[in-house]
């Protein structure tokens, strides 16, 4: 028997869902911009599919390399750093590994502070050297020190400020000029100050963010931190000012097949409204536990850069601070706990906190507590560093009070002065 042609009426109910005609229509508004996913990206026609440019956002060609979700994402990080473009990657470390691939080959070298993110150091001592690229680390309170080990090999200068864990600030804007002396790109793990506390491409703080300012290459950011503020989305973003750097990073981006889902973008639209209110919350609450803990006889040294004596201080002071009173500087702040007591007071007294929970990260709604071991973290015990047991705090959105009193009930019972 003829088969009969195929009509409208006479299609399948599978194919009639799927390419169904109707069209929502334009001009809805509302506070949370729409979450768009996909892989596929259709065209009208092949000329159009020929023809269309991804790399300046003018129009999409694959979900991987962007859609209005994650676009959207990127220019308002861009807002938020002073940068102007933007890649999005699956964590903060990934932010970081991407830096290293896209402006390092065999041969060239990465100088390191000594005080960095320890995944960024294992990455250096991991796959870098694998793939033939050296680096050594520098003492990051000493700007001598930094130029001391450019070298015709260097390539690429990490910064942080402050760095991680024993939160000392460096002068940072004499770090960049450095660099700029010896035409060595700078980048900037700015996960702390999340384009808040400073502003990575105008370290004048003149406002302007234009060309001549003073200013870091590259932003590598950790949104899991502050701009998520749920301590349940995993993302970092990389951002840069010059265009002919930021096509190199993101065709790297591209090759290595990085990408975020569309839900996490989501996640971290929602909360960047609201990471001006947060990061202050964060500081303010820091502080109160700093100072609390100053008072306190178990602590051999407070390491807090907003606080006098702590190691970087002055130069945090000249960077976020230019209006005495007003500069911030996060929730995050460590406690050297003095050498008389064993590493296993200091963990009974983290195992203690009822309100602080053990665990790696910050910038969520939960207070965190993580013991240290700095003499393993280190090439040498740093000499502005007093000796003991580093405890890093996190502050979460909790009462200061509240916190305040879980620590002391802790400290009574595990860190006796008697």
């Amino acid at each position: 028997m003829q088969d009969e042609p195929l009509t409208s009426s006479s299609a399948h109910i599978a194919t009639s869902l799927i390419h169904h005609p109707y069209t929502p229509p334009a001009g809805f508004g509302a506070p949370q911009p729409g979450v768009f996913k996909a892989s596929t990206v259709y065209f009208p026609t092949v000329a159009d599919m020929r023809q269309r440019e991804w790399k300046d956002k003018s129009a999409y060609t694959y979900g991987l390399h962007g859609t209005p979700t994650t676009y959207l994402l990127e220019e308002r990080l861009c807002s938020l750093e002073g940068g102007l473009q933007c890649v999005l990657v699956p964590s903060g470390l990934a932010a970081l590994a991407l830096v290293a691939l896209a402006v390092l080959k065999t041969g060239d070298e990465v100088l390191i502070p000594d005080n960095a993110y320890g995944p960024n150091k294992a990455l250096a001592e991991g796959e870098l050297r694998h793939f033939g690229i050296t680096h050594r680390f520098y003492d990051p309170l000493d700007p001598d020190d930094l130029s001391g080990q450019i070298t015709d090999r260097t390539r690429l200068v990490w910064l942080e400020a402050p760095g991680s864990v024993s939160m000392e600030f460096p002068d940072l804007p004499e770090m960049v000029r450095r660099c700029r002396e010896r035409g060595v790109l700078c980048a900037l793990d700015n996960t702390w100050g999340a384009g808040l506390a400073f502003k990575p491409f105008d370290l004048m703080g003149d406002g302007a963010g234009t060309q001549g300012t003073l200013s870091v290459d590259i932003s590598a950011h950790a949104l899991t931190k502050y701009p998520s503020g749920g301590g349940d989305v995993l993302m970092g973003s990389v951002i840069t000012r010059d265009a002919a750097l930021h096509l190199k990073i993101k065709l790297c981006h591209m090759r290595l097949g990085l990408g975020v889902a569309a839900n996490d973008a989501e996640a971290v639209l929602r909360s960047l409204p609201s990471i001006d209110l947060r990061y202050r919350a964060h500081d303010q609450t820091a502080r109160a536990l700093a100072a609390w803990w100053q008072s306190q006889p178990q602590c051999a040294q407070l390491l807090h850069p907003a606080f006098e004596g702590a190691p970087g201080h002055a130069h945090w002071q000249a960077l976020c601070d230019r209006v005495p009173g007003k500069g911030l500087a996060a929730g995050l702040f460590s406690v050297m706990i003095d050498a008389r007591y064993s590493q296993a007071q200091v963990d009974a007294f983290c195992d203690g906190l009822k309100l602080f929970k053990i665990g790696y990260s910050w910038g969520g709604p939960v207070s965190l507590v993580v013991p240290y071991d700095i003499a393993a973290m280190r090439q040498a015990w740093p000499g502005h560093l007093q000796p003991g047991t580093l405890v890093r705090f996190s502050t979460g959105l909790e009462s200061a009070q509240d916190l305040i009193f879980d620590l002391h009930q802790a400290v009574q019972a595990n860190l006796p002065t008697a």
